[in-house]
């Protein structure tokens, strides 16, 4: 008799079962898009915030020392350098899945054919690496500095032959001395000199505009530094920090313990990275760039909290409309109602069978509204980021979870005018 009721109140009120279980759909449909979205967005995030540059720096530890001492700026004391050698230690380290991208940095003074001095960065900018773990790939200044805007020529390409004596060169000085790409400077220091062929010219909007830019092994031999570097420089997705990663960071990791220690190694804080880069590569120092870290983490958990506020006014409006709907509903059936009363059923029961109405039409609308949801989320992250969203398991209960409440809490006004109705009242049409 339940049951048959139940299918008797679906049927006859199909209209407005349809329009409560699109409500819940796209609440449902909304709530689904935005939890993955949310749970999948740090690292699309940080892979877009990539692009702005590398977010740790790597220097020598007497370097460091010398500049926490006498405030020098990292790279001063010429002494001091890193092995090239060791570069490839950086993607062995825990986190090495999320190091995107790196490249050592060393620079000299050089003169030039006109004898005016200029600073000759060299830097890797396609290099091939083949790793001890049988990892292949590319590394460079061409992702870490993909803001620059190379207006003629191209960018270094390092694995093509007849490229080893290749150089960039800034807008400013390319423009002061009317360079043009394919042009030859003739650079110069103690050591010796080199032709440099320019490949490109370009505009990265900072002091890099007065200078020279070619590969490592040019600045080595003009600087008699075979296989050392200044200084790296590291793009890594990291974690936005907690009091657990600033505890870290200030008081060092000695100061945790072994439980928190194993919980900050084992998270992708930037902190954490740093100190492994520094267990890796032997007498050096890693730092992250902290106005780099700490805008992606603010980046993020706006971002994040963005989501949550999407995800609770759409499941806000979702029990609105489905206090309305339900209201309505109860209000049509208002004689009914009374005259169930007025037989002897009990409210409990009158309750039931309108809930139990309500969540099947709910669950209906909340399984539409998932793979709607799955959809969005998909279309957002093409459109967004370029890269399809991740559906994350744990999203299925939390939504069932979040459609029940939303469910019960938009049929409380209903159900408390099904309590207030009174059978005399109803059934003389007052």
């Amino acid at each position: 008799m339940f049951f048959r009721m139940i299918k008797g109140a679906l049927f006859r009120q199909k209209s407005k079962m349809i329009m409560i279980a699109v409500t819940i759909a796209l609440g449902a449909s909304l709530a689904t898009a935005m939890l993955n979205i949310m749970l999948d967005v740090g690292d699309k995030v940080n892979q877009e915030l990539k692009a702005y540059g590398a977010n740790i720096t790597v220097v020598p530890k007497e370097s460091s020392v010398l500049n926490d001492l006498y405030a020098l700026d990292e790279g001063e004391d010429a002494s001091a350098h890193l092995k090239e050698e060791d570069l490839g230690k950086i993607k062995t380290i825990f986190w090495g899945f999320n190091i995107i991208d790196f490249s050592p940095f060393i620079s000299t003074t050089v003169t030039a054919a006109d004898g005016e001095a200029v600073k000759l960065n060299g830097a890797w900018f396609n290099h091939h690496l083949s790793l001890n773990t049988g990892e292949e790939l590319d590394a460079g200044i061409h992702s870490l500095r993909s803001w620059w805007d190379v207006r003629s020529g191209q960018w270094i390409d390092e694995q093509k032959d007849g490229n080893e004596n290749a150089v960039m060169v800034g807008a400013v000085y390319a423009e002061r001395h009317r360079l043009a790409t394919g042009d030859t400077i003739t650079v110069s220091t103690a050591n010796g000199s080199k032709a440099l062929t320019v490949t490109g010219i370009f505009d990265a909007g900072g002091d890099e505009d007065e200078q020279l830019f070619t590969t490592v092994g040019n600045v080595q031999a003009l600087s008699n530094n075979a296989g050392l570097i200044d200084s790296i420089e590291v793009s890594a997705i990291t974690t936005p920090d907690n009091e657990l990663a600033r505890k870290a960071a200030t008081k060092g990791p000695a100061s945790l313990s072994p439980a928190d220690y194993e919980t900050w190694y084992c998270t992708a804080y930037v902190s954490s990275i740093c100190y492994q880069i520094q267990e890796a590569i032997p007498d050096s120092v890693a730092s992250p760039v902290r106005q780099v870290a700490e805008s992606e983490g603010n980046i993020l958990d706006k971002t994040q909290l963005l989501m949550v506020l999407i995800t609770i006014l759409s499941l806000f409006g979702s029990a609105l409309g489905i206090s309305n709907l339900v209201t309505a509903s109860v209000m049509e059936r208002s004689n009914e109602i009374g005259l169930l009363k007025a037989i002897g059923a009990r409210d409990y029961s009158i309750s039931g069978i309108v809930l139990t109405e309500i969540i099947i039409t709910a669950i209906v609308g909340g399984v539409a509204g998932y793979f709607m949801g799955y959809g969005f989320a998909q279309i957002i992250g093409q459109t967004v980021f370029n890269a399809s969203i991740e559906m994350k398991p744990m999203v299925i209960p939390l939504v069932a979870v979040l459609i029940v409440i939303v469910t019960l809490a938009g049929s409380i006004p209903a159900i408390r005018m099904l309590l207030r109705l009174r059978p005399a009242e109803v059934l003389h049409g007052r």
